[in-house]
Parts: C-alpha cells; structure tokens; sequence
C-alpha cells in the first residue's frame, strides 16, 4: 500500500531529524564552537543595547485609568505617579527641623520628572470624617499627631519605578539634610521598589544544579550523563536570555520576566537533554555507533522534545488570550527560553554526545544503567513493569486512591482570594517595607494604599456645583469600609473634585479590594446622579484592583484557551480522542491540587513565614494564570513521553494493558528523575526576596511532583487500563483531517536494526 502525504511528511521529518543528529554529532567541534561564539555575540550586543525590565504597564478602558486621565487634563500636578518619602524621629517632633524639611523639599523639586512635592509641615491637615463603621480616629495629613512620623508625598511624569536605580542618587542627596538632622528616611511605592536590590537568582541555580547533579548520579550512576543535561542546559538558557534582553530594548518586559525566563528554561532544558541522552544511551548500549546513536536519538526522543516544546510554547502563548499585555509578554519571555532549549536539546546534546562518544559512562559512581530495551521482541520484566500489572488488576482502586489525594489537596482552592501583594509582605531588610510599617503605626494601615476620588463636573453648570459637592461628600462619608474621607477639594480650574479615602484594611487585603469596588461601582454613581457628572476611582491601589477583576474575569478564558489548544496537539500527536480527553481533564485535576498548595502555604499561613513570607498574603493576581499556562504545558511532557511509548508498544502488540506495562518499565525511571530535577529547580526559587516568584517557585515544583506520582504513576496507568483498547479510537472523519505527527518516530529503526518494524495493527 502506498504511504500517505501524512506519513510521507513524518518520515521525512525524522529523516530531518536522524541527519540533523548524525550530522551535530559527527561535526561536534564545529556546532560547539558555533554555539559559543553565538553566545559570545549575543551577550556583547545584549551588554551594549539589552534593555531594562520595568513593571509600567497600564490597562486603557479601566475606569481608574480614565480617572488619571482626567485627573491629568485638569490639574497636571495632582496627576501622574505619586511616591511616599516616609521619615520617623522618635527623639523630637519633626515640626522643629522647618529648615531641613524645606531644603529637602526644594532639592527633591529640582529632580527630573517631578511633577510637585508636598511639604508635610506646611500642607493642610484637613478635617477627619469618620465612616459610620469606624470608631478609630485616624490622621488625615502628612503628619503624625505626635509629630514624630511624616511623609512627603512625590508626583512624576513617568512610573518612577522606570527611572533606574541610578535616579535614586538624586534622591539620597536630597533628603541628606534629614538624615544628617537623625531622621529616618525610608522610601515607599514606586521609589521603594526602585531600591530593591538587584533580583540575584544564581544561588537559586546553584541549589537547583546541585539537587539535579545528586538526581542524575542517583539514576544513572554516570558523571559525564549527570553533567552533560546540565551543561546543556545552562548554555541554552544564558542564550535565551541574552535574546531577551535585546527584546526588552523594543518591548517593556515586567522586571519578574528573566527569572521566570530561567526557571522555565532550566527545567524543560534539564528534561529535554536527559530523554535524548537516555535513548542515546541506550543505544550505545545496544551496540550502535555513537553518531548513529546520537542520530536515531534526535529522530525518537528529538522528535518528542520537539512536540513538546511546541506544546508548552502553545500553552504559554495562550496567556494573549488574557487580553493583558503585561500577562502576554511574561508567557512570550518564559517562550525565548523554551525555544532556546529546544534548539539546544536538538543540536548542543547530539555535538556533546558527538565529543564524549563511547566514554559517557567512563566516570561513574556505581554500575550505570539506562532505560529498558525498547526493541521489538523485549520482555520487560522489572519492578515498574510488576507495579504497572499490578494497576490492570485493581485499576479502580489505584484511580480512586489518585483523585482522593487531588481532592484533598485541592480543598483550599475554593477560599482562593486574588488580590495584590502589597510592600507589608517583604523582607524587613527592604525600604519600602521599613516605610510600609511606619505608615502604619502612625496613620492606619490603609494609608498605605489611599483611593482617589475623582469627580469630573465639567458638564454641570456652575449654579449646581455646590449642590454636587455636598451630596457627593455626604455619600462618601458614609461608605462602608472606610477608615478615612477627606474633603472634596476642587481642581485649579474647579472642574474637577478631588477626594483621598482611606481604607480600615491594608491594600492586599479583602476589605480594600471590596471598598474600591464599592466605590466605582455604587457610591459614585449614587454621589453624581441626577447630574452629568462622572465619578472615578483611580490610583495606585485603584488600578491594581483594576487590573485583579480583569485577570479575574478572563482566567477560565485562559483555561478554555490552553486546554483547547493542548487537546487538540495531544489528539494530533496519538490520534485517540479519548486519550487526549483523559489527558486535559487530568492535568487540570493535577493543577487545582497545585493551587490548593499554594493557596494552603500563602493565604491561609501555613509555612509561609517559612519560606519568608510575613503573615498571609493574598494570592496575586496573574499567578493562577501563568501557573495554568506554564505547568499545563510542562506536564505535557511526561504525558508525551509515556504515552509516545504505550502508542510505540500498542502499534506493535495491539496488546492495550501490556503496552501500559511495557512503557511504565522503560520510562518510569527517567520521568521521575526528570521531575525530581525540575521541582528542585523550581524549588529552589522559593528563596527568592519576591513574593511571587516564591508562589511560582513552589506552585511549579508542586505541580511537577503531583504530576510525575499522583498522575503518572496512579491516575494514568488506572485509566488507560480502563480504557483498553478504545483509547486509541478516533472517530473516521476526524481521523482523515488530522495531521500526522509521530510524537517519538515510531517508525523510526533502531541503530543496527534492517527493515521495517512490524506491521501497524489497525486500531
């Protein structure tokens, strides 16, 4: 029978692939001197034109965006980006150091992209209106009641956490008058981000290499094997970062993008390098020459990194769907890396396995071993292969014992509370928590995260402003939530009225997400109506409540996106409708375990202080999404892996539970290596300063375990078994339009091995 177009194109494809390998391998020096001087290169022009990351975004159509749009067109001062300078003397009131404070005032005016300054001794004080829920008295002004604590409150044109640390040189300047005086000067919102130490990741890394060294010497008792995944690894990611930060000269990347950049990259390049030299192994095993080795290693295994790889760039891409730049460029910045990794498994491994040839098990610890024969005619007969017959016999017991374990740790997902995480939540060590604490002894701690009322009156005509203003206040002053209303105070131009309402609860917390919804969505159109005036609430706060609704909103969005997206490669891949089914529903299972954890750990306090992380936190906002994306897509590759050998063994058996057994045998150990490796690299990241990259370090290495056990080793099994042999059915017209992708080359000899493989068995 002639071949199809479909496997036509998959036999050229692993021929591309088998040339590809044999060619990197027999011409080592050649492909590894390339990649260093591509190395070389790309960091040269990343040292001389590579951007910075910054975190200014913003979200246009939110009604706190259009507020400051207003709030900018009528009164440019009261606009733009505001900073706290907060300063504590707990020897005097701060009232009797006039010259200081007013030098320091004057040198802080005189900086590039101010806008207006705020003398804390000389701005008014206002006059308190208490909520009816609050019995707290609360200051209103920029000074404490005793006079020990004040801010000075900062506008610029720009974001300031985009000017550089360098800008923060001008700054230190000018408050040195009040720091010689012995006043402690700390630094809040943007400005204390700005004074954040460097994100420094290399301990991360090096604990993650050392755990996966000890891994890899553990599983395949060989240095060489142990060192060469790493290796790999670690020269794919140096490259994708070096292109990421040329994207970042034409791009605005968010400052977490490099370190989730590398997470990523590290871990699918550790487990990309590892399944193609484990199947080069196993062939030299088998007798094959090294470069034929290498090459039918790229065809196989170089076959499944490459669908894979493509699937976890399809999940990451499916954060565009989010609507969001910000969110879209953290899923293409994690995407550079997995592109580098890919491109590194498929020619750096073959060169490297070129260079080592028959030594790659020279250096050892103990007897070194690979995985088991995959040949044809193979009999399997070890402690996974009993463990997987073990499964066919109670199948419903291993798959009950699979969803109880998903059930319980995914209980503490239903009390989920997205929100921000605010400056209370970072180390002591940083300024901007140190000013954070001082707000909120003096002022309460809703100080920390004050609402902008702005309303626009431009179409109410002059003889009933006065009537607007009062009934507008009146209604502020009795919203539920409130610590603290200031009064209504109009624009220059008079335009515009301008109200700061402070909250009874941090700005992390429920109460203030629910207060500045309450605001924008009743008090305002209460306070205006019967008028054409328009009511906003806008800020800082105001716009990371904005920006939690819409990543709210639109995360099943995302899940439909990448669960769509994924089935449809999986249905592609093994061309069994139910197995692409069982492949969704159980990765979305494993990833509501994941977010139980987290949310256990982060919101409701247990080992967060552990892990560095002071008091319970809420979790943010856009880490559901890009955990959704990034672990969707990473535990496509132990399912491709597993299930591109039981499709191998069924292909050529027709035998459903034994090709079960069969590919549990030879892939167990690697998978598990490989996911022990990722979940320490992942892992390792939970020692990071910044809170969401903990949450995303141990939401990752998390999943990754689950993954790899509960999934892999009891879910899986139990539901292939179950399914028999209609796992592989497709119904016949949806069999006629798909592609055909043969996941690991299938077809593809073995080193050695002549003629075809046995005959497929129709399924």
């Amino acid at each position: 029978m002639a071949p199809t177009t479909e496997q036509a194109g998959g036999r050229t494809a692993r021929g591309a692939l088998r040339r590809l390998g044999e060619g990197c391998a027999r011409h080592y020096l050649i492909v590894i001197v390339s990649w260093v001087v591509a190395l070389v290169a790309l960091q040269g022009l990343n040292y001389s034109f590579g951007g910075d990351y910054s975190d200014n975004f913003t979200i246009s159509g939110t009604q706190s965006q259009e507020g400051l749009d207003v709030l900018k067109q009528h009164d440019p001062q009261a606009g733009g980006y505001s900073s706290q300078i907060v300063l504590h003397d707990a020897g005097q009131s701060l009232t009797a150091l006039g010259t200081p404070m007013a030098d320091t005032v004057a040198d802080l005016q005189k900086l590039p992209h101010v806008l207006s300054v705020q003398n804390p001794l000389t701005a008014p004080g206002g006059t308190s209106q208490q909520s009816q829920q609050s019995q707290q008295s609360s200051d209103v002004g920029p000074l404490s009641s005793d006079g020990k604590t004040a801010y000075i409150t900062v506008r610029f044109d720009v974001q300031p956490s985009t000017l550089g640390s360098d800008y923060l040189d001008g700054v230190d300047r000018a408050v040195d008058p009040l720091r010689q005086a012995g006043v402690e000067v700390e630094y809040g919102g943007p400005l204390g981000e700005l004074a954040r130490p460097a994100p420094n990741d290399r301990l991360s890394e090096a604990i993650g290499f050392g755990v996966a060294i000890v891994v890899l010497l553990i599983g395949f008792g060989s240095i060489i094997a142990a060192v060469l995944p790493l290796l790999s690894a670690l020269i794919a990611v140096v490259g994708g970062l070096a292109i990421l930060g040329l994207l970042a000269a034409a791009f605005t990347f968010a400052t977490v993008s490099p370190t989730l950049a590398t997470m990523i990259g590290l871990g699918v390049g550790i487990d990309y390098s590892l399944f193609l030299l484990t199947r080069h192994r196993q062939n030299l095993m088998n007798g094959a020459d090294p470069v034929a080795a290498a090459g039918h290693a790229a065809a196989t295994s170089g076959r499944a990194v490459l669908v894979s790889g493509c699937t976890v760039i399809v999940a990451l891409g499916g954060l565009y769907a989010s609507g969001v730049s910000f969110i879209g460029k953290l899923g293409l910045a994690a995407a550079v890396t997995v592109v580098s990794a890919v491109t590194g498994a498929l020619t750096m491994v073959p060169a490297l396995l070129g260079l080592i040839g028959r030594r790659i098990d020279q250096f050892t610890v103990r007897r070194p071993v690979a995985e088991a024969s995959g040949q044809p005619g193979s009999q399997p007969q070890g402690t996974w292969h009993r463990y997987a017959k073990r499964v066919e016999r109670r199948p419903w017991h291993y798959l009950g014992a699979g969803v109880t374990i998903i059930a319980v740790l995914a209980i503490p997902l239903f009390s989920i509370q997205l929100g921000h995480i605010g400056d209370g939540a970072d180390p002591t060590s940083f300024t901007d928590r140190r000013a954070y604490d001082l707000m909120s002894d003096a002022f309460g701690p809703g100080s920390n995260g004050p609402l902008t009322v702005v309303i626009d009156q431009t179409s109410v005509p002059q003889s009933d402003r006065s009537a607007l203003a009062s009934q507008a206040q009146k209604t502020l002053d009795a919203v539920q939530g409130a610590a603290t209303v200031t009064p209504l105070t109009p624009t220059q131009d008079g335009d515009v009225l301008i109200s700061t309402v402070y909250s009874q609860q941090s700005p992390q917390s429920a109460t203030t997400t629910d207060l500045a919804n309450r605001l924008a969505d009743d008090t305002l159109p209460q306070a205006v109506s019967g008028t054409d005036a328009h009511g906003y609430v806008t800020g800082t706060t105001a716009a990371q409540v904005d920006f939690r609704d819409i990543v709210a909103s639109r995360l099943p969005l995302i899940i439909a996106v990448v669960v769509s997206l994924a089935f449809l490669i999986i249905l592609a891949v093994f061309r069994g409708l139910l197995v692409a089914v069982k492949a969704a529903v159980l990765n979305v299972l494993s990833i509501a375990a994941s977010y139980g954890v987290v949310v256990a750990v982060f919101q409701w306090g247990w080992g967060g202080p552990a892990l560095g992380v002071n008091g319970t936190v809420p979790i943010e906002s856009y880490v559901p999404m890009m955990m959704f994306a990034i672990i969707f897509g990473l535990s496509m590759d132990y399912e491709i892996f597993l299930l591109s050998r039981v499709h191998e063994n069924w292909l050529r058996t027709g035998d459903a539970e034994d090709s079960v057994a069969h590919a549990l045998e030879i892939t167990a150990r690697v998978i598990t290596c490989a996911a022990l490796i990722m979940a320490s690299v992942f892992a390792a990241f939970i020692i990071s300063d910044n809170i969401v990259v903990k949450m995303l370090g141990l939401g990752l290495a998390v999943s990754v375990l689950i993954d790899a056990s509960v999934v892999r080793l009891l879910m899986v099994p139990a539901v292939m078994t179950l399914l028999g042999p209609h796992a592989w059915w497709t119904p016949r017209p949806l069999d006629r339009i798909l592609p055909h992708i043969d996941a690991e080359g299938d077809r593809e000899a073995a080193p050695g091995v002549s003629g075809p493989p046995e005959q497929e068995r129709a399924s």
